[in-house]
């Protein structure tokens, strides 16, 4: 399926890593223009020549660390310099590295996993908002999480940072209505990723294996999927790429689970 994502223009906000940079390469498949938001040019120099190889040869990377407003701002003013002003897509995918139970959590844990897990997108999305006001059509898909249905009482700061995305993305979607930009969620599940997987090994499990992974998840979390094993972060790419294309041209607003099968919540 084409989904018309030739020469767009796309900011990945965590994109050098797991679920993001999975979306980074499906918009790059599909021939968007994409850019990546980081904290480490190591990351950075790897994830743009691959997204090169992928279709995007003018794919850029960025240095930022979305804690500081002013870093965030000034990534957004140099892709304005480049791009001329306009973007088709923003993607928020970074999330909060904090675990602990309500009791073991300090101010400044509960304060970095408000950040890193709410905050940076709400900068993102009003530095890039004028830059998608200026293009024809646009989109903006957001990363909460399953778990902020499903509670687990270590995620405590994790869901209460992702209930907020979710939360700001629907009002957004609302707000932005009008100028006919679309504002998606997406909630993974127990996905594969690099937190995940170090995790798993450090319980003794072999967290590369996704069903010795979803047995880890169930066996310490009793959250198991309906499918067997964990996901992967390419089969949540493909969801992204797609709310984030002008194929999904009336669907905003909506909560979208990438999660092995739990609810229909």
């Amino acid at each position: 399926m084409d989904l018309g994502l030739r020469d767009a223009k796309a900011v990945v906000v965590g994109g050098s890593r797991g679920m993001g940079r999975a979306s980074a390469q499906c918009l790059a498949d599909d021939g968007a223009r994409v850019a990546v938001i980081a904290r480490s040019q190591a990351q950075l120099d790897d994830v743009i020549a691959d997204l090169a190889r992928r279709g995007s040869p003018d794919a850029v990377g960025l240095v930022a660390d979305v804690t500081d407003a002013a870093q965030v701002e000034a990534a957004f003013a140099e892709l304005a310099r480049r791009w001329g002003g306009e973007l088709n897509i923003l993607v928020n995918a970074v999330g909060p590295n904090v675990r602990g139970g309500f009791e073991d959590l300090n101010d400044d844990q509960w304060q970095q996993a408000i950040g890193v897990g709410a905050m940076a997108m709400v900068r993102c999305v009003r530095a890039a908002l004028p830059l998608l006001r200026q293009a024809q059509w646009a989109r903006i898909v957001n990363f909460s999480a399953s778990s902020t249905k499903r509670q687990g009482a270590s995620l405590v700061a994790y869901t209460a940072a992702k209930s907020m995305v979710t939360s700001v993305s629907k009002n957004l979607s609302l707000s932005l209505a009008p100028d006919e930009i679309l504002v998606n969620v997406v909630s993974p599940g127990s996905v594969a990723s690099e937190g995940l997987v170090s995790w798993a090994k450090s319980v003794g499990v072999d967290g590369d294996d996704p069903y010795r992974l979803m047995e880890a998840i169930t066996e310490h979390f009793g959250h198991p999927a309906h499918l067997p094993r964990a996901g992967l972060p390419e089969e949540v790419g493909p969801v992204v790429a797609f709310l984030a294309s002008r194929r999904n041209s009336y669907m905003t607003g909506a909560n979208v689970n990438v999660d092995g099968g739990t609810d229909f919540s």
